[in-house]
C-alpha cells in the first residue's frame, strides 16, 4: 500500500483559514460571551491502526482497543468561548479546547507503547444552536470542525523506533447535545453529552508514520461565566 501524506503547513493554512472565517462572523455584530471550563470523561471504540516504523518491515496494520484513561492524571477537560449574537440570540460560535486522551489497551504485539494520554487535545471552531424558552434551563446543540495537536507516544517492541513529541495530528469534527441551567446574570452550569472523529495522521521517527480515525464519546460538566455584551 502506497502511504500519501500531505504536508502539515497546508493544512494549518486551511484550519487557520477556517477560524478566520468563524470570527469574521462573529466580528461585526454585537455579541454576549460566555467563558466556560469543563470536566467529565471520554470513551472510544476500536479502531484500525496503521503505520510503518520504517525499520525494513513495511506498512502494517492493527485493530487496537483504546481506553480514554479518564481518572489518571491529566483529566478530561475543556475551555471555551461562544459569542451569541445579540440580534439572533439563539445562535452563537466559538472556539473550544478540549485536552481528551486515549491509550491501547490491551497493548498490540507490534508495540510496547501507543498513546495519546498528554492528550489528542482537539481545537474546533463550533457553531452553536440553544432553545430560549424564558426559564432557567435552556437546552442547545452544537457542531464544529478543527484540528488536532497529539502528543505522540509510540514505541515498538525491539526499541528501534520511540516517538516521544508532540505534533500536528489532522482534522477533527464534533458535534454536541446540552442543557444549561442558569444560577444568576453571570454564571450557570451545564452538563453536554458530546462525540467528536479525530483524524489522526503523525510521523514516527525515522521518517516512518501512523494513521488511525478515532472516535471519542465524552461526558462533560462544567460552569459558565457571562461577560459583558461588547
Amino acid at each position: 500500500m502506497n502511504h500519501i501524506r500531505i504536508l502539515p503547513l497546508p493544512r494549518l493554512f486551511l484550519a487557520g483559514a477556517l477560524f478566520a472565517a468563524l470570527f469574521a462572523l462573529a466580528g461585526p455584530a454585537r455579541a454576549e460571551m460566555v467563558l466556560s471550563f469543563y470536566l467529565g470523561s471520554n470513551a472510544s471504540p476500536d479502531s484500525t491502526v496503521e503505520y510503518d516504523f520504517a525499520r525494513g518491515d513495511g506498512a502494517q496494520s492493527t485493530t487496537v482497543s483504546w481506553d480514554g484513561e479518564t481518572f489518571k492524571f491529566p483529566p478530561y477537560f475543556g475551555l471555551r468561548a461562544i459569542w451569541w449574537f445579540e440580534d439572533h440570540p439563539n445562535w452563537g460560535v466559538g472556539i473550544d479546547n478540549v485536552h481528551a486522551k486515549v491509550a491501547a489497551d490491551p497493548m498490540p504485539e507490534e508495540f510496547t507503547t501507543l498513546e495519546f494520554t498528554d492528550g489528542v487535545n482537539m481545537i474546533t471552531g463550533n457553531v452553536h444552536y440553544r432553545f430560549l424558552n424564558g426559564t432557567r434551563f435552556t437546552p442547545y446543540v452544537g457542531a464544529g470542525v478543527g484540528i488536532t495537536t497529539p502528543h505522540v507516544e509510540a514505541t515498538n517492541t525491539d526499541g528501534t523506533s520511540e516517538t516521544f513529541w508532540y505534533q500536528f495530528g489532522g482534522f477533527s469534527a464534533r458535534a454536541l447535545v446540552g442543557l444549561e441551567a442558569r444560577i444568576n446574570d453571570r454564571w450557570s452550569v451545564f452538563g453536554e453529552l458530546k462525540t467528536a472523529m479525530f483524524w489522526i495522521d503523525v510521523d514516527l521517527q525515522y521518517d516512518g508514520w501512523l494513521e488511525t480515525d478515532i472516535r471519542s464519546n465524552q461526558v462533560a460538566f462544567g460552569v459558565n461565566y457571562t461577560l459583558s455584551r461588547w
